[in-house]
């Protein structure tokens, strides 16, 4: 039966984190009709849920708090992944990985659907705001069929940037965050409702132990001088836990040494439960800034340690949002430029509804000419011949995409051995990145 008639999609989410897992199985939601099927009273779509095998893979408590679910949810390493592709009948098929993790995809599903007639609609994108790496980013995203844009300006810099390498710029495609949304904030409070101000951490910006100890310390004297107000350090994970990046000096270990005052408190959860109830979005540059913008809340993007790339905060260059610790202990709040948030796809009196549904019709055409092209990336071993085969390696596979001999194999399910060392080397590969990485880099400094 062809896909354009099914009563239901199947859809593939592949992903190499947290953030990422809940970017593409939410992506997917959105890209697949929503609602049940008239015919059957069944759900639109079927979601599996693939997770990618490495150093930042979603540990149960972290894929709880996401809250996203899947009918069914596996780890695989990619010579895993391929061979399950090779074999299901999938619709729809989400890369929900850093770039390099989606050329080798690419080239590795080219090579295992040479000679099929029909294919999953391939899709890819970014978790957030795209600060750094734009074309290396990009570049390593192309040969997907859809490239999502999560604005109206992503849309703008990712067709100049294949265009201006001759590639083809079809792909690209406006969309907006898949997890903006929540209730729109107010003022109005109970009379026991304390002002609450969120610090929203990331795990490796700033990274520099001095500078995410002035930050923590501004935090905690905010507390200090404002007593009445609820102020919450928004954590990503817990000690031993890894998110899309690579954290050395988590907060938490920091503030073991402090006195914190009463109203201080470090939180986890799902950022859109702690928006519930946040009166102010402090961050450096965080993607929760713009979920914070689309509900409405005041929302501050830090200069303290000034506005550079390496930080990401000059993104928010133009937004209206750039201020100070010193202003906000003044009691500041920023005024969010209308036209730049506009630009940004979120706040934008209504519309977000309706931002999932120009990729929806292009994913429906696809799936309804029945046959589609193979897979072509820009990079290819003519293309970039010095640099595609260490991408693909990583992920053991050979410049034709093929696996490469001794790759891990999907033979049979893992066993109990297997599986606890699995576990135990995941486990001594975030030791060494969290403890040991950091002290080998501050004895180089000496």
């Amino acid at each position: 039966m062809p896909a354009s008639v099914k009563k239901s999609r199947r859809v593939a989410v592949l992903a190499d984190s947290d953030t990422r897992w809940k970017w593409g199985a939410l992506t997917a939601n959105r890209l697949v009709s929503a609602g049940v099927s008239p015919d059957s009273g069944e759900p639109d779509i079927r979601l599996d849920g693939y997770l990618l095998r490495g150093r930042a893979t979603p540990t149960p408590r972290q894929l709880e708090e996401v809250g996203v679910r899947a009918d069914r949810l596996s780890e695989v390493t990619a010579a895993e992944f391929l061979r399950e592709m090779a074999q299901e009948p999938y619709d729809v098929l989400v890369l929900a990985l850093v770039g390099g993790g989606v050329q080798a995809m690419l080239h590795g599903l080219a090579h295992a659907w040479q000679g099929r007639t029909e294919r999953p609609v391939v899709v890819t994108g970014y978790v957030g705001v795209v600060y750094e790496k734009l074309t290396d980013g990009l570049l390593l995203r192309h040969g997907a069929d859809l490239v999502l844009a999560n604005s109206r300006q992503d849309a703008d810099r990712f067709r100049a940037v294949y265009e201006g390498v001759g590639a083809d710029a079809s792909s690209v495609t406006e969309v907006a965050l898949p997890f903006l949304g929540g209730a729109v904030h107010t003022s109005d409070r109970a009379e026991d409702d304390p002002y609450t101000v969120v610090f929203a951490a990331q795990p490796s910006v700033p990274q520099s132990r001095g500078d995410r100890a002035y930050l923590l310390d501004r935090l905690i004297r905010h507390a200090r001088r404002h007593p009445g107000r609820e102020v919450l350090l928004k954590l990503r994970s817990k000690p031993g836990e890894h998110t899309t990046h690579i954290e050395e000096l988590p907060y938490q270990k920091l503030a073991r040494r402090k006195d914190l005052p009463a109203n201080f408190r470090l939180v986890y959860g799902n950022m859109g439960e702690v928006l519930d109830r946040t009166d102010l979005l402090v961050t450096v540059s965080s993607t929760a800034a713009l979920e914070s913008l689309h509900r409405r809340i005041p929302t501050v993007v830090l200069t303290d340690l000034g506005v550079r790339e390496a930080l990401g905060n000059h993104h928010f260059v133009g937004s209206g949002c750039l201020a100070s610790w010193d202003q906000l202990d003044d009691g500041h709040e920023p005024e969010p430029d209308p036209w730049w948030v506009a630009r940004q796809g979120v706040a934008t009196g209504g519309s977000y509804e309706a931002a999932f549904d120009k990729a929806r019709l292009r994913v429906d055409e696809l799936l309804s000419a029945g046959e589609l092209p193979p897979l072509k990336p820009y990079y290819t071993p003519v293309t970039a011949p010095g640099y595609l085969p260490g991408v693909l390696a990583r992920h053991h596979l050979a410049p034709d995409g093929s696996p490469l001999p001794g790759a891990p194999a999907a033979d049979r399910s893992p066993g109990p051995v297997r599986r606890i060392f699995r576990h135990a080397a995941r486990g001594a590969y975030r030791h060494g990145v969290q403890r040991v990485a950091p002290v080998i880099r501050r004895m180089g400094e000496l």
